[in-house]
C-alpha cells in the first residue's frame, strides 16, 4: 500500500499513526519532493469515484495564492489533473493508494471500513 503525506502536515501525521497503531504495512512517499505524475493523479481519480475537486488542497497556501477557487469552475478535469501534478502542495493529503481502493484525506471511520 502507497501512503502519500507531508510529513510536515498534523493530519499526516495522525493517519501514519493510525496505520502504525492498526499495524498496516505501507510504503512512504514525500508529496512534496516526489509529486504524484499526470498519469498516477488521473488513475487516482478513476479509481477514487471522487470529484476531481476532492484532490485539491483548498487550505493551502499555494490554492490561495493562485486564485484556484475562482479558476477551477471554468477548468476541464484535464487542466485540472495537468495542475495538481506541477506542484504536490496543490494535492490533498494524505492519499492512500492499494489495489482498488484510492482514500483521500484522512477520514479515521472510512479508513476503518476500507482498509
Amino acid at each position: 500500500m502507497l501512503f502519500i503525506c507531508y510529513p510536515k502536515c498534523t493530519t499526516c501525521q495522525k493517519a501514519e499513526k493510525w496505520l502504525v497503531e492498526n499495524g498496516i504495512d505501507f510504503e512512504k512517499r514525500d508529496i512534496k519532493t516526489d509529486n504524484p505524475s499526470y498519469d498516477e493523479l488521473k488513475d487516482w481519480y478513476e479509481k477514487s469515484g471522487l470529484e476531481i475537486k476532492k484532490f485539491f488542497n483548498t487550505s493551502g497556501l499555494l490554492y490561495k495564492s493562485l486564485e484556484l477557487k475562482d479558476k477551477l469552475p471554468t477548468m476541464s478535469t484535464e487542466e485540472k489533473l495537468r495542475l495538481l501534478s506541477t506542484d504536490g502542495m496543490l494535492v490533498k493529503r494524505p492519499i492512500v493508494v492499494r489495489e482498488g481502493i484510492v482514500l483521500v484525506g484522512f477520514k479515521e471511520n472510512e479508513w476503518k471500513e476500507k482498509l
